[in-house]
């Protein structure tokens, strides 16, 4: 198994510390964001880049570009913003994301934005990460979908799936798709009371033995149908945010699903 960690799991670290943090852990694979922290709009590429350098790491992706679905007001304005600063950094990818506001949003309308999106990314070699997300209220909660309107968008060469655990246990999604996955995103619930329906992204943790969204076992579906891309932490709870020694969980979370991970396959 290869992990790749998000910067959201370590926020309070500058770029460099997180990079250090990230080889310390024995990793050489980062995503970078938008939002938590705010690095797009805080650090200069270059000086994103020159960091990477040092470290030794890969930048995979930025997330988020929100909502990419609805292609009006000043998205495409930051789509190009996004995706110019993802060439400058090295990033390698874009996660793009749909409105998840209760609003639909029709097949035509997410087919024509993956159109316009498409340019943008092949002309700067960049790779369109879609994430469905699983919420009631989103406008594209399944992968399925996601590769109906990508395969009518003709943008098969452009764009790859983001499996996410958390979004593909609250799809009810039971359908993996290897050949399309692009990047995992892995984080767990423990709160033994929330519903399901309830989930949000602010009771995503690491994973670890109370886990309530089978993550050994999506991860082991995943690898034992031809995955074989990074497993990227990507946990939203403030609990893990305010960790005063993040490197220390993400290395107990990290154990724990490789030995889990080895017990899947030797009971089957």
């Amino acid at each position: 198994m290869k992990f790749a960690i998000n910067h959201i799991s370590a926020p309070k670290l500058s770029v460099e510390d997180f990079f250090a943090m990230v080889r310390r852990l024995g990793s050489d694979q980062v995503e970078i964001r938008n939002d938590i922290p705010d690095v797009m709009n805080t650090v200069a590429p270059g000086d994103v880049q020159t960091a990477a350098e040092k470290a030794g790491v890969e930048i995979l992706s930025i997330n988020a570009l929100y909502p990419f679905n609805v292609w009006s007001g000043d998205l495409p304005e930051r789509a190009v913003k996004m995706a110019d600063y993802a060439k400058a950094c090295g990033a390698k990818a874009l996660v793009m994301c749909p409105l998840n506001d209760g609003t639909a949003v029709s097949r035509d309308d997410l087919v024509s934005a993956l159109k316009a999106m498409a340019p943008i990314l092949s002309e700067r070699g960049l790779t369109g990460l879609v994430e469905p997300l699983g919420f009631p209220i989103s406008s594209l909660r399944r992968k399925a979908e996601a590769i109906e309107a990508i395969e009518a968008s003709g943008g098969a060469d452009v764009y790859r799936l983001m499996h996410d655990t958390f979004h593909h246990h609250l799809a009810g999604e039971t359908e993996f798709f290897p050949e399309w996955t692009g990047l995992v995103h892995i984080s767990g619930v423990t709160d033994p009371d929330v519903a399901v329906d309830d989930m949000l992204d602010a009771h995503r943790v690491l994973v670890d033995g109370r886990d309530r969204l089978e993550n050994l076992k999506q991860i082991e579906a995943l690898l034992s149908s031809g995955y074989a891309g990074p497993f990227s932490f990507e946990p939203f709870a403030e609990e893990v945010h305010g960790l005063e020694d993040p490197q220390a969980a993400l290395e107990e979370s990290i154990t724990f699903i490789k030995a889990g991970v080895r017990q899947e396959v030797a009971a089957e």
